[in-house]
Parts: C-alpha cells; structure tokens; sequence
C-alpha cells in the first residue's frame, strides 16, 4: 500500500508562489504516474496537473498553464507542484494521487487515480 505525503502549503498574497512536495511511504513513485488536484470549499475535487512515470510528459488543467508547473524526481521520489502568479480563486486543499496502471497518455480523471494524499491547504489572500 503506498501511502502519500503531501507538503509545502500556506497562506500566501495574491501573486506569490509556493512549491507543493508529495513524497510517498511504502513504495517508490518511479513505478506511476501522478497527478495533482486541489479542492475548494462547496466545490468538486478538479484536476490540475499530470506527470509521467519519468517525468517527460506533462499535461495542465487550463487555469494552470502559465502559471504552475509540475515536476518529479524520481532519485528521491518526491513529485512538486510549482505554483507562480498565485489568485485568491486558486485557495484549495491541493492533492497528489498516484495512477498506478497508466503507461501512456495522460488523466484528469479522479477515478483513475489508485492512491490519494491528505492534502495540504493553500490559501492565497487578495
């Protein structure tokens, strides 16, 4: 079972940054595929960012294009998720979860992820 570690939120202005960490326990992240989605008050979980098991293929959700970038590095099994230019609207409780049988193309649905962090909070004031 691999459980999964999120890190790095906080309350920041509008404008800021922050680098979101995801690191797992149990098993190494270089055997899936991840992704990050985040979670507002009263609304859905959404996806926002996708990574291949080595870290050559990215896909965004369009509010995070320009403005986020994930990354991975599988030596030390961490997955972060860089967040620039930060908006009062991108305030959620930001997720990692890990694909486990993906091996091509990309996902943005939550179904298809096997394993989930607790999240972490990010606030960005106006």
């Amino acid at each position: 079972q691999v459980q999964l570690v999120e890190s790095g939120g906080g309350l920041v202005q509008a404008g800021g940054s922050l680098r979101l960490s995801c690191a797992p326990s149990g098993r190494t992240f270089g055997t899936y595929a991840m992704g990050w989605f985040r979670q507002a008050p009263g609304k859905e979980r959404e996806f926002v960012a996708f990574i291949n098991r080595r870290g050559g293929d990215t896909y965004y959700a369009d509010f995070a294009k320009g403005r986020f970038t994930i990354s991975r590095d599988n030596t030390n099994d961490t997955v972060y998720l860089r967040m620039n230019s930060l908006k009062p609207e991108d305030t959620a409780v930001y997720y990692c979860a890990a694909d486990l049988d993906r091996r091509n193309g990309y996902s943005t649905l939550r179904g298809e992820y096997d394993y989930w962090g607790q999240g972490t909070q990010v606030t960005v004031s106006s």
